[in-house]
């Protein structure tokens, strides 16, 4: 038999308006879901290859466009597949023989390995720390991509995106990262995201944003007439991309959403705002754990704790995951740990939708929990 779960029942009065905090998926906003069921009939259900989804496509790269504030030569690139589909298409697509990977958690390491097992390729270089910390490049003239996470969503480290000192694409994954934490366009080639995390939107769906020399990659490589496959192949998410489409049929609902959010983040003032939006959360998160006798952040360098995932452990004498368990019991989820880390710890989603007063009650709840274990 499994281990009991003490039975506690939070008081009304401190418990969460929205009870949400998972790091991806995430909240997905009412207003999201109320625009979504207005675009039925017009939108919903129909061609992604008509005007009306193709202007909703072409609203989505504008704004993100604005969003992030790219340079007039830079692309916004999108396809169906999310993040875990864009590193294959990475591997085939940007790396022409030799590259070199930072692993500071599951996500990062997932792609470094991808790459270290690809025939095709010569060097892949991987450099790692242990959970909690983040190394840096190591470059040389030999390699010609360079691959990093903007933000390691199993462990809550977040790394300030600079490009290498060498030549070289610098590729970053900003899935947990992107609308949550500020980003300088000129220190990325690609930084690409699914938009299930900051945008409360749905998976399976990438957005890539491009600098001139990493479109330039995309044909130098088709022109060596490597074999690519056409779900993979950057030039044809490309060309779509210019005509307002994917290559396959997306999901309209996702790609809906995702619009939704970019348009709000924009008119409350852009990733200046959303991303303070997620920092108060994550400041009074680490600040509630550094006061507390009980819990204290996972992460101890402070210029590497994330603004968007927070990760805090607990001292021995209390586990974590009943904490979880007693939480999502009372109707409060997602608050647990990245099994495969083997931390004891929450782990709680402090994106740009979550409410820091929501995140106050929640730490308001985990306080009562441990008085009352």
């Amino acid at each position: 038999m499994g281990k009991e779960i003490p039975h506690l029942v939070i008081p009304e009065n401190l418990k969460p308006h929205d009870a949400r905090f998972g790091s991806g998926p995430s909240k997905i906003r009412a207003t999201q879901l109320a625009a979504l069921v207005a675009s039925n009939p017009d939108y919903l259900g129909t061609s992604h290859r008509q005007k009306t989804v193709r202007d909703v496509v072409q609203s989505l790269r504008e704004g993100l466009t604005q969003l992030f504030n790219l340079p007039n030569d830079y692309e916004v690139v999108i396809g169906n597949g999310g993040a875990t589909a864009f590193w294959d298409a990475a591997i085939f697509g940007f790396i022409k023989e030799n590259a070199q990977f930072l692993s500071f958690g599951e996500f990062s390491n997932k792609f470094a390995l991808a790459a270290q097992n690809a025939p095709f390729l010569k060097n892949i270089e991987i450099i790692k720390s242990e959970p909690g910390d983040a190394p840096d490049f190591q470059p040389n003239d030999s390699f010609d991509v360079y691959a990093t996470a903007h933000n390691e969503t199993s462990t809550g480290v977040m790394k300030e995106v600079k490009r290498p000192k060498a030549q070289g694409l610098h590729l970053v994954d900003a899935t947990s990262a992107a609308g949550g934490s500020m980003v300088d366009a000129k220190e990325f080639d690609v930084y690409y995201f699914a938009p299930q995390k900051s945008f409360g939107s749905d998976g399976g769906f990438f957005t890539a944003l491009m600098s001139p020399a990493a479109i330039e990659r995309i044909s130098e490589i088709k022109a060596t007439k490597r074999w690519i496959p056409p779900f993979l192949d950057l030039s044809i998410a490309l060309e779509n991309s210019r005509l307002q489409q994917t290559y396959n049929t997306p999901s309209l609902a996702t790609i809906h959403m995702f619009e939704n959010q970019v348009s709000w983040f924009n008119q409350q003032g852009g990733l200046t705002w959303s991303s303070n939006k997620s920092k108060q959360s994550t400041d009074y998160l680490y600040d509630w754990a550094e006061k507390r006798d009980f819990a204290y952040p996972f992460v101890e360098k402070k210029e590497l704790r994330s603004t968007v995932v927070a990760a805090i452990n607990f001292i021995d004498s209390i586990d974590a995951n009943d904490i979880s368990a007693i939480l999502r019991a009372n109707g409060i989820v997602d608050t647990d740990s990245y099994k495969k880390i083997g931390k004891n710890q929450i782990r709680i989603g402090a994106f740009p939708s979550v409410e820091l007063s929501d995140i106050q009650a929640l730490t308001n709840c985990v306080d009562w929990i441990v008085e009352h274990l």
